[in-house]
């Protein structure tokens, strides 16, 4: 029966009844990567750098070095990436089990709210409003916030970053206490750079999307792209990061399966 059930599932991605969307920004120099003020350290921006191609240093191959922050553009957040999920088992990336790596996935439209206000804020009134259109969010799904933030194509307007700091849509406190607390999601994803809203330095307690995910030895996803593509319920995604050992995290190929005749 498994064996047959694996068969019709290639069947369907040979003949696209099950169509494969990539969730994922491509890596490049420009690519925005979060700024954190003094005194704290930063990351890296990404970095390619030519070994060979084609030439002297190589007549018949092509090859580079690269280099960039295990949070650079579409990037996997496992829980030792905070200190509250620091303890955990299975809390970095050659720790988590495999098995993990697949879940569905229920994406909450956001788009017409964040174009109205750049610090709009999940709350769990939209996603109780969400769950009378489409069903409960299932146990161990991934919840994706799709704000359309990622067609901003300039990085300033992308990190969105002002004198009193980053503005930019996300969760709200309580939010994330019902997605981790009453329907024990497996993950959180957005489509801007951090998967908290620009302001969660000033929650109680801040930064939500990490410190209660992570606490509970859950997962996030950042700069997600192309969320418009997927229906409001149905997906399937592939979230497997580098298995970097101790790692707190890296930049990953994000995948979803949809059927063809999803709305």
């Amino acid at each position: 029966m498994s064996s047959e059930l694996l068969a019709s599932f290639a069947a369907a991605i040979a003949t696209g009844a099950v169509r494969v969307v990539d969730l994922t920004q491509p890596l490049r120099a420009s690519t925005p990567v979060i700024q954190l003020p003094p005194p704290f350290a930063p990351t890296q921006p990404f970095r390619l750098e030519t070994i060979s191609r084609y030439d002297e240093r190589g007549p018949a191959w092509y090859w580079n070095n690269f280099s960039c922050g295990e949070h650079t553009g579409t990037h996997f957040d496992a829980p030792a990436h905070w200190i509250t999920g620091r303890e955990l088992a299975e809390a970095h990336t050659d720790t988590i089990p495999a098995q993990r790596f697949v879940a569905p996935a229920c994406v909450i439209d956001c788009s017409k709210e964040a174009a109205a206000d750049e610090d709009f804020l999940l709350e769990p009134a939209h996603i109780l409003a969400w769950e009378a259109a489409h069903g409960r969010i299932p146990k161990g799904s991934w919840v994706l916030m799709r704000t359309d933030w990622s067609k901003r194509e300039d990085p300033s307007a992308f990190l969105n970053a002002k004198a009193d700091g980053p503005h930019v849509p996300g969760p709200s406190v309580a939010a994330m206490r019902l997605l981790v607390e009453e329907r024990d999601v497996i993950g959180w994803g957005v489509e801007a750079v951090g998967t908290d809203a620009g302001r969660a330095f000033g929650f109680e307690p801040p930064f939500p999307a990490h410190n209660l995910l992570h606490g509970a030895g859950k997962f996030g996803l950042a700069s997600l792209c192309n969320l418009d593509l997927l229906p409001p319920r149905g997906a399937v995604l592939i979230t497997a990061p580098l298995k970097i050992e101790g790692g707190s995290g890296s930049p990953l190929r994000v995948l979803a399966l949809v059927a063809a005749d999803a709305a």
